[in-house]
């Protein structure tokens, strides 16, 4: 049965995927206060533990990309929610820090080729001007994940303790795995596709360089993309700001419990306004940059403009120390962290812009890699400053510190994007052969 609009399926699951995976990610900072009271875990152990996740997540984006690109979305997608899976439910049986980290190395490798996948994905079904509000659907499910943790977690930690919170949602993906096979083919294999559509999809410049196929056939050196100044822009646009999310995700919540003395045994209507903004900051950033492109301008020039106005608007959590008021604080680190989703839609979006479908997933695996370094290093940082005014009485003025560094970061990503990426035009298949 021919079913039309199809393509939004596809970003339906993708956006499902993505949710499940910061779901997974995200338990292990809402379960923080409790796994650091029966572990006796330091502010800085906890970091070693998040740094841990990062390493495998930077090896597994550097890894997966390619091989996404070699053996095709979907059976790429059912590898990686098969493995992250089962590593989130090996978090339940950890005993000691050491066993956590291995248990978040094998997150980590899993996880990181959800977005090489989503966004190879995205560029064989959108044309250009569609790829922003689906990226930005896609990329939603960050956020829904997060906010879905914030509502699950609590309930099955009472109902079943916190080894009950892994089993529980490291299962999920089996769930959606059914689905993902029962509906995902490429556009030429999709019988459900109707002419209509996938001649629309087909129009588009980007889908007319190759043949469609699951699997490229054309030979492209993987090191060749560094000799790119487009890959550089990547690699910037994620790697100085991805270690600002990192932190949203994992220290928000201990921030709140220090700062405020929020019970993050029960459902937290705070953090779940803050986390909730991220998912208006992924569809609107989305939205933003694909009307520019509808109203005539280039693909490229569209996302840096866009950009541009969010990094300015990030500068506002630097408020955030002049503030006392617990809701005032939600209100400004709502719009940042909305801001932040807003970014990184756009970056991946620059991704399927600037490169051709055939090695979408491994630029949008060196650009996850660099990212997850940084939040290798950043972790670092906010461990020894955390526990160095945590130690003076003062673990708030550490925060402070902090969100400081983060309101200043994306300008300075967006100069060097910029010039990065002046008067560039997007890669042809023949750049790479």
């Amino acid at each position: 049965m021919k079913i039309k609009n199809y393509r939004w399926i596809v970003v339906a699951l993708l956006f499902f995927a993505t949710t499940i995976n910061y779901i997974d990610r995200q338990i292990i900072g809402l379960l923080k206060p409790i796994l650091s009271a029966e572990f006796n875990w330091t502010e800085s152990d906890f970091a070693y533990i998040v740094m841990t996740f990062q390493a495998a997540y930077a090896i597994g984006l550097l890894i997966m990309g390619r091989v996404i690109d070699k053996i095709g979305t979907r059976i790429g997608y059912s590898v990686i929610m098969i493995f992250w899976s089962i590593a989130g439910m090996f978090h339940a049986f950890a005993r000691n820090a050491l066993q956590f980290c291995i248990a978040r190395f094998a997150l980590g490798i899993g996880e990181a080729g959800n977005f090489p996948a989503g966004m190879k994905g995205i560029s064989e079904w959108f044309p250009k001007k569609e790829r922003g509000i689906a990226t930005g659907i896609f990329n939603a499910g960050t956020s829904v994940g997060v906010v879905m943790a914030l509502l699950i977690v609590p309930w099955i930690l009472v109902k079943f303790s916190w080894h009950g919170v892994f089993l529980i949602t490291g299962g999920i993906g089996f769930i959606w795995l059914i689905l993902w096979l029962l509906f995902y083919q490429i556009p030429s294999k999709q019988k459900r596709l109707t002419k209509e559509e996938f001649e629309l999809i087909k129009d588009d410049d980007s889908h007319k360089v190759a043949a469609e196929q699951e699997v490229s056939s054309v030979k492209i050196k993987w090191s060749k993309l560094f000799s790119f100044p487009q890959t550089w822009a990547l690699i910037t646009g994620k790697g100085l700001i991805d270690p600002i999310f990192w932190f949203f995700l994992f220290w928000l919540p201990s921030y709140f419990s220090s700062t405020f003395k929020l019970d993050l045994t029960r459902p937290s209507l705070e953090l779940i306004i803050i986390y909730s903004a991220t998912t208006l900051g992924s569809f609107l950033g989305g939205y933003f940059s694909s009307l520019l492109v509808r109203k005539g301008w280039g693909a490229i020039d569209a996302r840096k403009r866009t950009l541009l106005i969010f990094a300015i608007a990030e500068l506002s959590i630097i408020l955030v120390q002049y503030s006392t008021a617990m809701w005032m604080v939600v209100a400004i680190i709502s719009l940042a962290v909305a801001v932040h989703q807003a970014w990184a839609t756009n970056v991946f979006t620059m991704a399927a812009d600037m490169f051709p479908k055939e090695v979408v997933g491994s630029a949008v695996g060196i650009a996850g890699m660099a990212g997850a370094v940084g939040g290798i290093l950043f972790p670092l940082l906010v461990g020894f400053l955390l526990d160095t005014f945590k130690s003076a009485g003062n673990i708030t003025a550490g925060y402070n510190m902090l969100f400081t560094i983060c309101g200043f970061t994306y300008l300075v990503a967006w100069l060097i994007i910029h010039f990065l990426t002046k008067n560039r035009s997007a890669l042809k298949i023949e750049d790479l052969e």
